[in-house]
């Protein structure tokens, strides 16, 4: 299996058998974690209609991608914990960190999700920042692992224009 076929959610799985199921509509996500990975992989794909679609009618917004977040790019998701969230359940928490970049900029993204659980289908409610990271804060040497979750070098990935 190559890298382009993986899932975007950082799983492992084939992109296929991960979550494009859920974004097609073919299946519904079993767990609120499963829920979560989909939406990101949406964001990842500027795919506005599934996170709508996923988004509790109590809390949802007309446009989830204010016009300032249209330009990142979402590069890395990982799931820090869960709480609850499993298909026997109707409430669950999903902590997780995704990673993103804005130019030549590496930032991310550490939020504690709530999600309910309607009618047999998980929906996200709201979230809360755990710790926000903003690229401009970032001290970065050149040699040191790029802050962008990629493996690289920063000077070999988000650095390269720096």
């Amino acid at each position: 299996m190559t890298a382009s076929n993986l899932c975007p959610c950082g799983s492992g799985k084939a992109y296929k058998k991960c979550c494009e199921p859920f974004i097609s509509g073919a299946e519904i996500p079993p767990t609120a974690e499963a829920l979560m990975r989909s939406r990101y992989v949406a964001y990842t794909q500027q795919n506005n209609q599934y996170i709508l679609d996923t988004w509790h009618s109590s809390t949802r917004p007309d446009d989830p991608t204010p016009a300032e977040d249209r330009n990142v790019e979402w590069i890395g998701l990982k799931i820090l914990s869960t709480e609850a969230g499993g298909p026997a359940d109707d409430r669950g928490v999903v902590e997780f960190r995704a990673r993103c970049r804005v130019k030549d900029n590496a930032g991310g993204l550490d939020e504690s999700s709530e999600f309910i659980k309607e009618n047999g289908r998980w929906y996200y409610v709201d979230g809360a920042t755990i710790k926000p990271q903003k690229s401009a804060h970032l001290k970065v040497g050149r040699n040191e692992p790029c802050p962008c979750g990629s493996g690289k070098k920063y000077k070999k990935c988000c650095g390269k224009a720096a």
